[in-house]
């Protein structure tokens, strides 16, 4: 008996099934570096378009998370399928190195500045360990797979870094954007510094809601309501920030509101109180009141002016017109402490009051504040609380639960304060407007994003850029140290500086003596704050794009998580529009946040993290890529073990297809074996325009940023057209079929090209496998990374088979296969070529099928297909005008390709395999048109 194994064509490739990704990917990452990647695609996108995507800095602070990991591995797909469309998309990543969190980690080791280390070494200390930081995430972003310039990323500490920064504040200066207030800001006293609204985040808080009064003469308040009133008369407020009592100048009323009197009694004593009209029943039900007598009543507008006294101080308050007082709570009559809050403080400005700032940085009270010296502020309201009972001005005392700010850092209640600070004005040249109009310009994705922005900015108010920290670029100013005006040659005095900056760091503008910057420098004095950390990453489009010739300005891409509209996206974009009248980018995307399967955030003390290090190390990174890219990141991203099991699962059907089709190109050369277009057969036709119209949809959803709905193409491609249909068609051929026949030649042809292409779709997701299975294919060519999309598509004239007859055949097959499935499990057959099918059909779909001939049961995979005018013989299908028969066939089964054959036995020479099958094993081999 002779051995027909030997002449069947079974696939062979080192592409092995088991990806074993935690131990082969680091090796592909050193053979990256070997061949120095980054470098061979700065040198290859000389001449061409660019496409930036300016990378936001991460804080230099510990190991990287998932977020980070998201982050970072959508940058990596947007770059490596720009560069595939043909474009030049270098990866500058950058490092954000300034600020409070790395403060707080040299502190725990050294101790405060200034108490057990000097200055001097502190901003050391914090630099190197900013350093040791940077280098750890540096690996970790990288064993992800993300291509980019690791060994020349940006820093926001190197020292030509922040010389620029300081260039930039000089622009603004210059422009005249940058003033100097003693407004009210978030103060966290446990940082000791201001805060920017993105290190501020809110949280519930039980206060205490307190309604009291402030006396008022009962003859003012009789010549406004056109009645006489005795006796003590009190102005009714409400507040659940009884500690900012003592800055109280003044009580806002809205102009528009009506206000009553109202005759009370508290204590069995008859009192006459003043509030909102339409906020007396809320009012007396919280002081217990059961009865009371409307006495007269009278615009806002008319009690502007009157002069109240403080609850227990020896001072005046104020009744002011402010639009900001509400009928939503309280009693419509606002205790304002302009040092306390940003509408107290604008309203209070407008008539010229006085800023009451009687707090400490420490957050407690100042030494010349009656009964509250020393103490801090927080812990102070029971005894402001029992100063208002002495005084008979209190009324009710609640809890209250409400939305506070706290500190992000320290997770504490933030107290808003009023500090001589540096601003960005938002109405000083209009740029507040002018950011406003320039989002329009801006493509949005998802859309809503647009609309984010332009809520947060409409009532922004101007931005803090002050810090009192160690740790930061300074503010390089000289100040008159009596008017506080801005030394005139301010301009020069930055360029001096920035070049001092540039040579030795951020320590020259401490070190370098006042007079070695002008001449003129008589009473004035250095600033000794430093910036906010916003402001250093706000002002990359200055310090990276503008001053790199690899990249350019405006970027075309940020992407970053959606925090970041009040975050990075909003500090780029109004430094941007001061310094440059025009957005930083052309287009922003913005991902969601990580969540658990229960849509709870990743969190340590919850015990539901899963860090990117231990799926690289269990599954791969390919697989955590993979997870990425197939959830839609313009919601919350849900992670679980359960769903990155799918997520392997889905990596490995993809692999085994790439390994499929490596394995049967193993005696195949695209210059020699490769096939004119028209000796193809049908299906192989049909293959080659599905593969090229498919990478023009996922070239498109590449470009419209639909990462989810490319990975679902390539997976649905591998599993349903590829292992549902066509490769399961294929295989009879490839692996029966004469080595070098046309009909084998064929299908390798089309196989080259699938895998090709198939290489390149997946290659800016599944980076590590499409390398892997790259220097396989095609071991002359260094990189995947370095080709481009598939441009040299034949063009097809003929074809006898068309594509809407392809996607009948498609469902056609799939009534079939329900059939075989079902004599399978009864145990009719055993495998699909134990069948013979008789086919009846409608005259359309005879007509169809009639053109595939004796082809025909290799479409279907069966011994035999035979199509018959339609009858009501047979089983009744789901497609209209198509039922069949199924038998199993009684003929000896093919020894070599297993197909059931008449002929099996008839020849002496091969008594044991079928005509065709001896056709392949001799000289010519079988013919193949259609299948």
């Amino acid at each position: 008996m002779k051995e027909y194994k030997n002449t069947l064509n079974l696939p062979k490739t080192d592409f092995s099934m088991k990806a074993n990704l935690p131990n082969r990917e680091p090796e592909i990452l050193r053979y990256w570096q070997s061949i120095d990647l980054n470098k061979r695609l700065k040198l290859a996108g000389k001449n061409k378009e660019k496409f930036i995507l300016h990378d936001g800095p991460p804080y230099a602070n510990g190991a990287i998370h998932i977020g980070h990991s998201v982050n970072k591995v959508l940058k990596d797909i947007v770059v490596k399928s720009q560069t595939l469309d043909g474009k030049y998309s270098p990866y500058k990543p950058g490092w954000d190195c300034h600020g409070l969190p790395i403060e707080l980690n040299v502190e725990k080791k050294l101790g405060k500045v200034g108490e057990k280390v000097s200055v001097e070494e502190f901003r050391r200390a914090c630099r190197e360990y900013a350093e040791k930081q940077i280098e750890i995430q540096k690996k970790e972003f990288s064993r992800l797979g993300v291509l980019g310039s690791w060994d020349d990323p940006y820093l926001s500490m190197d020292f030509k870094f922040e010389a620029n920064i300081v260039r930039a504040l000089g622009k603004i200066v210059e422009k005249g954007f940058l003033e100097r207030g003693e407004k009210p800001v978030h103060w966290c006293s446990s940082c000791g510094s201001a805060l920017a609204e993105a290190e501020v985040e809110y949280q519930d808080k039980i206060s205490p809601s307190i309604d009291f009064g402030f006396p008022i003469n009962a003859n003012d308040l009789s010549s406004v309501f056109g009645k006489t009133i005795e006796g003590t008369v009190l102005i009714a407020s409400w507040t659940t920030t009884p500690w900012t009592l003592p800055g109280n100048v003044a009580l806002c009323v809205n102009p528009e509101l009506e206000y009553s009197l109202i005759k009370v009694f508290i204590d069995s004593k008859a009192i006459t109180l003043m509030m909102a009209k339409e906020l007396i029943e809320a009012t007396i039900k919280r002081i217990g009141i059961l009865e009371f007598e409307e006495l007269a009543s009278c615009k806002g507008m008319e009690l502007e002016g009157l002069e109240a006294k403080h609850p227990y101080l020896d001072r005046v308050s104020k009744i002011i017109l402010a639009d900001h007082v509400t009928i939503d709570a309280g009693t419509g009559v606002v205790h304002t402490a302009p040092g306390h809050g940003v509408e107290d403080y604008i309203a209070a400005k407008k008539y010229n009051l006085d800023v009451v700032n009687p707090i400490k940085d420490n957050g407690t009270f100042k030494d010349e504040i009656k009964y509250l010296s020393g103490k801090f502020a927080f812990k102070c309201n029971e005894e402001i609380i029992e100063v208002l009972k002495k005084k008979n001005s209190l009324f009710a005392c609640n809890d209250y639960v409400h939305s506070y700010p706290h500190c992000w850092r320290h997770k504490t209640p933030l107290m808003f304060r009023a500090t001589p600070q540096w601003f960005i004005g938002m109405q000083r040249n209009n740029l507040l407007k002018k950011s406003l109009s320039s989002i329009e310009r801006v493509h949005w994705e998802p859309s809503w994003g647009q609309a984010r922005m332009s809520g947060m900015l409409e009532d922004r108010p101007d931005w803090c850029i002050s810090r009192q920290r160690a740790w930061g670029v300074p503010i390089t100013l000289l100040v008159h140290e009596k008017t506080g005006e801005i030394h005139p040659n301010m301009p020069s005095i930055i360029n001096k500086v920035a070049l001092l900056i540039e040579k030795d760091g951020i320590e020259a503008w401490h070190n370098v003596s006042i007079d070695e910057l002008d001449k003129n420098v008589d009473n004035y004095k250095k600033i000794t704050d430093c910036l906010d950390v916003w402001f250093d990453s706000g002002v990359t489009h200055d310090c990276v794009l503008s001053n790199d010739s690899n990249l350019q300005f405006p970027a075309d891409l940020y992407l970053e998580g959606s925090d970041q509209h009040r975050g990075w996206f909003q500090s780029s974009l109004l430094t941007s529009v001061a310094i440059n009248d025009e957005p930083p980018f052309k287009a922003v995307l913005t991902h969601g946040f990580v969540v658990d399967a229960e849509g709870k955030k990743m969190s340590k003390s919850i015990g539901n993290v899963i860090s990117p290090q231990q799926i690289w190390d269990s599954k791969g990174a390919d697989v955590l890529r993979a997870w990425i890219a197939s959830t839609d990141y313009r919601n919350e991203m849900v992670i679980s073990d359960e769903i990155l099991q799918r997520s392997a699962d889905a990596y490995r059907r993809i692999r085994n297809t790439i390994r499929f089709l490596l394995g049967n190109l193993y005696d195949y050369d695209d210059k020699k074996n490769v096939l004119n277009i028209q000796d193809l057969t049908e299906l192989d036709k049909w293959m080659m325009l599905r593969i090229k119209n498919l990478q023009n949809e996922i070239i498109k959803d590449y470009g419209n940023y639909q990462f989810h709905i490319v990975f679902q193409k390539i997976q649905n491609f591998c599993t349903n057209e590829l292992g549902g249909f066509y490769l399961d068609i294929l295989k009879d051929r490839l692996y029966t079929s004469k080595d070098n026949s046309n009909a084998r030649r064929s299908s390798q042809t089309v196989l080259y090209k699938i895998l090709g292409f198939l290489l390149r779709a997946i290659a800016p997701i599944l980076s590590f496998t499409a390398e892997e299975a790259w220097r396989l294919f095609n071991p002359k060519s260094d990189s995947i990374f370095l080709e481009e999309w598939l441009n040299d598509w034949p063009t097809i004239s003929e074809r006898s088979i068309t594509d809407e007859d392809w996607k009948l055949l498609l469902d056609l097959r799939s009534e079939v296969n329900k059939v075989l499935e079902d004599s399978r499990i009864s145990g009719m057959i055993g495998s699909s070529l134990d069948a013979e099918l008789n086919l009846y059909c409608s005259s359309k779909i005879f007509s169809i099928l009639k053109k595939f001939s004796e082809e025909l049961r290799f479409i279907f995979i069966t011994s035999e297909a035979k199509i018959f005018p339609f009858d009501t013989k047979g089983l009744k299908t789901g497609i209209e005008g198509f039922r069949l028969e199924i038998s199993k066939s009684q003929y000896k089964k093919c020894e070599r390709c297993w197909h059931s054959r008449p002929e099996v036995g008839t020849s002496e020479e091969h008594p044991s395999i079928c005509s065709r099958c001896i056709e392949n094993i001799g000289d010519n081999g079988e013919i193949r048109k259609y299948a």
